[in-house]
């Protein structure tokens, strides 16, 4: 392999799986009650995910040039070429911190080649398009041809989610106060998704959270017409339960051979809260 695929914490995989895929991992920060660590998805999630039930906050920062530089410059000493694959920049800083790191190393190794993307994604939807410029790569395309496939696929990675509590999104200016007090009183929950800009936009409501995973489910069938979506992604914020449920939808109604589930992680799960199931899959357009 003559090129490494450099990519952030916002997969919101487990430690050991960019292990497995042979990734370099750079991580965001997190700060909450009072210490500052890297982003992280583990089963120590739930205690800070009880901490925001609580109403405590979490604050989070952005990967800075300097550390995206420290993390691609092994694999540039060593001969091999990079593609970073980023966090959306509708939500983060952090492509184009990636974006100046880059230049900035490709003045010191002006023979190798840098490809950073905006993957315009989150969470495991990130996670499901790095799994697949994974195979890719391990198929043999070159850095080059994977770019190009990066950048084309990645308007086909469907995110769409719904939240058990309203009041999250009010907090991060999503809806307004008004409507979440309304909604929350009414159990209505929002189905959202993820748009070409790589911004969080509400798509529609259902009435009651059975009645909202059930939603993800049919946007998975309708978008996903024509691809291969034998694996699916489900990231939840601290509400496995649920997250068994759409699985279970789509494998029993739907014929989805494989769904993989995890934790939306401590960098995201700060602004999404507990309760937040998502849905990632190849479609036609987001």
């Amino acid at each position: 392999m003559n090129y490494q695929i450099v990519t952030d914490s916002c997969c919101d995989f487990p430690k050991e799986v960019y292990g497995e895929l042979k990734l370099t991992m750079v991580p965001l920060s997190v700060e909450f009650r009072g210490e500052v660590y890297d982003d992280k998805n583990d089963d120590s999630l739930k205690d800070m995910y009880n901490g925001l039930r609580a109403g405590e906050v979490a604050k989070t920062a952005a990967v800075n040039p300097e550390r995206w530089a420290a993390a691609m410059e092994p694999s540039l000493a060593a001969g091999q070429d990079v593609l970073v694959l980023a966090f959306s920049s509708g939500l983060s800083t952090t492509y184009q911190s990636a974006v100046i790191a880059a230049q900035e190393l490709k003045e010191k190794y002006p023979e190798r080649k840098i490809f950073t993307v905006d993957t315009l994604s989150a969470s495991m939807g990130q996670g499901l398009l790095v799994w697949y410029a994974c195979q890719k790569r391990d198929a043999g395309m070159t850095v080059e041809e994977l770019y190009a496939w990066v950048e084309d696929a990645k308007l086909h990675l469907c995110h769409w989610f719904t939240v058990d509590d309203l009041m999250y999104l009010k907090r991060g200016g999503r809806v307004s106060a008004a409507t979440a007090l309304v909604g929350t009183m009414l159990q209505i929950k929002p189905v959202l998704h993820m748009d070409d800009e790589g911004h969080l936009i509400s798509m529609a409501k259902a009435r009651g959270r059975k009645a909202s995973l059930d939603a993800l489910a049919r946007k998975a069938q309708e978008l996903g017409q024509g691809y291969d979506n034998s694996t699916m992604f489900i990231s939840h914020g601290d509400c496995r339960e649920d997250a068994e449920y759409l699985a279970r939808v789509l494998k029993e109604q739907y014929g989805v051979k494989e769904v993989r589930i995890g934790y939306v992680g401590a960098v995201i799960g700060s602004h999404s809260g507990p309760g937040t199931v998502a849905l990632f899959f190849l479609g036609q357009h987001r």
